[in-house]
């Protein structure tokens, strides 16, 4: 690692993989970026010798960064860890699955000189192979479609997007725990007054479980069932229980947020058949493991699925996606 080049680097992009091959077309899509030269690649990993690194796929970049964790899981862990081993003063958490356009990394260090403290890309589809996919991508995504307007807004997924270092930093040793599926570092974020853009000419890809309904399933609720895990460590009993009584209301809440998204789609001409019923389907599976997380919370085999999931979700897909 060059760590001079790696302070003087526009954006820190964080990776999360088990072997190099996991993100070799990730990293393909930011060597194709205008501006490559101003990237550091973070990549956190159990070991170099498991990762197996291509060199020539990494050279150009203006530092790369090998995180050695001994383990992935969990996976909030190793997300901090590449917080922390970052240079860049803008962090992106990148994923295994998601690619970025060209621009991508130009548009939102450009945007980083403002003020904000997050910056959010503009999200698509890619694998656009169903209705499984769309419904899944709305869900998780469509809040930031990029056909969505611009502006300052005030929520934002936890990754998939780009922070200022320092308002990372500043949660100390909170940061694993904010880095997990749920709303802990939105609401962190709201009470340090931090604010938020979305930026949908930044365009960034994301790849969605397709393959089988029962995967599709078991995603969409173990994703409600950490959301609830998480909230049920840090909220007290008669907050659970409130949130208890709501469930069968929550599809209907979440429904209504995605109802942008889903018109500008459907404008666009994107959208299968069945894909509201798919989607409505999948809100009352992710409602119903949000119940259960306030319960019971999840179970470490749980966490280790969804992260696999994560990790892994080409595998997952009915077609790779490009």
């Amino acid at each position: 690692m060059n760590a001079e080049a790696g302070h003087k680097a526009g954006m820190s992009v964080v990776l999360i993989t088990d072997h190099f091959s996991t993100i070799a077309r990730v990293v393909r899509q930011l060597a194709a970026q205008t501006v490559r030269d101003q990237l550091e690649i973070v990549i956190v990993c159990t070991s170099t010798k498991a990762l197996e690194p291509d060199q020539e796929a990494l050279s150009g970049f203006a530092s790369v960064v090998v995180v050695e964790t001994g383990a992935l899981h969990p996976l909030p862990v190793a997300r901090a860890a590449g917080v922390r081993a970052a240079h860049a003063s803008i962090v992106f958490l990148g994923e295994t699955h998601s690619y970025p356009h060209p621009d991508f990394a130009a548009l939102l260090i450009a945007a980083h000189r403002a003020h904000w403290d997050v910056v959010i890309p503009g999200f698509d589809n890619a694998n656009e192979d169903g209705t499984l996919s769309w419904a899944a991508f709305l869900t998780d995504y469509g809040y930031w479609l990029h056909y969505l307007p611009e502006g300052q807004v005030e929520a934002a997924p936890t990754w998939n997007v780009a922070y200022k270092r320092s308002s990372l930093l500043d949660l100390g040793d909170t940061l694993a725990s904010a880095l997990t599926n749920g709303d802990e570092l939105a609401s962190a974020f709201r009470a340090r007054g931090r604010v938020i853009y979305f930026l949908p000419a930044a365009r960034l890809d994301h790849a969605n479980v397709s393959r089988s309904f029962r995967e599709w399933m078991d995603e969409r609720f173990l994703s409600g069932l950490l959301v609830g895990s998480n909230r049920r460590s840090r909220w007290p009993l008669h907050r659970r229980w409130l949130h208890i009584v709501a469930s069968p209301l929550i599809p209907v809440v979440l429904l209504s947020r995605i109802a942008p998204a889903m018109r500008s789609a459907r404008t666009h001409g994107w959208l299968p058949p069945f894909t509201l019923a798919a989607l409505i389907a999948g809100l009352v599976i992710r409602s119903f493991g949000e119940f259960v997380g306030y319960l019971a919370g999840a179970r470490d085999d749980q966490e280790a699925r969804m992260e696999e999931y994560e990790l892994h979700k080409l595998k997952y897909t009915r077609r790779r996606p490009g």
